[in-house]
């Protein structure tokens, strides 16, 4: 991931007394542009931090709300997404490196923290799994172009699931390998 140094996201920590301390950052479509391969394209996001010092780690609570905007899983067309979120990083001040994820190693030599990568990977977590348009939205000529290789048709979110019938069932049947269809009467 490419990145250019951006001066707005760095909290110079050593000059910091003990206590919490409060930041703001208003994230805005020049954030992403330092970001070539993000998920996240545009944006309008306010992040609070309240970095908590102590004498061995700095506890940051990020809060995060605004919108984002990504691309639609079905039809690749832009689509504005709600993030919201509240989070906790632990940055600990320490000589050997960690695996925990939410635990951040600050070396001695460090003085200065860059929350920008920080703060990339807790809009992209508060992304849904699935980011779709509404239905009738989507880019119609896309899903037209997409209808040509289903190999199995999905069912969307708005569609009611529905049990299948026994006629379905029998259809079904003739697929199925002799020796599994054997298997199925067994209870």
């Amino acid at each position: 991931m490419k990145v250019k140094l951006n001066r707005d996201y760095i909290i110079p920590f050593v000059g910091l007394k003990i206590g919490a301390h409060k930041f703001e950052f208003n994230i805005t479509d020049t954030f992403f542009d330092n970001y070539e391969y993000s998920i996240i394209r545009r944006g309008n996001v306010k992040i609070e931090l309240i970095l908590d010092k102590k004498e061995t780690m700095l506890i940051g609570n990020y809060a995060i709300r605004g919108v984002v905007q990504s691309e639609c899983d079905r039809c690749t067309d832009p689509i504005e997404i709600d993030v919201a979120g509240d989070y906790q990083l632990v940055y600990k001040f320490d000589n050997e490196a960690c695996d925990d994820e939410s635990l951040i190693i600050i070396y001695p030599e460090e003085f200065e923290l860059d929350i920008s990568v920080n703060i990339l990977e807790l809009m992209m977590v508060s992304l849904p799994l699935r980011s779709i348009h509404d239905e009738g939205e989507c880019n119609e000529e896309m899903i037209e172009q997409l209808k040509e290789y289903v190999l199995v048709e999905e069912k969307f979110d708005n569609e009611d699931d529905e049990d299948l019938s026994d006629d379905s069932e029998d259809e079904d049947n003739d697929d199925i390998d002799p020796r599994w269809s054997v298997l199925k009467g067994l209870k």
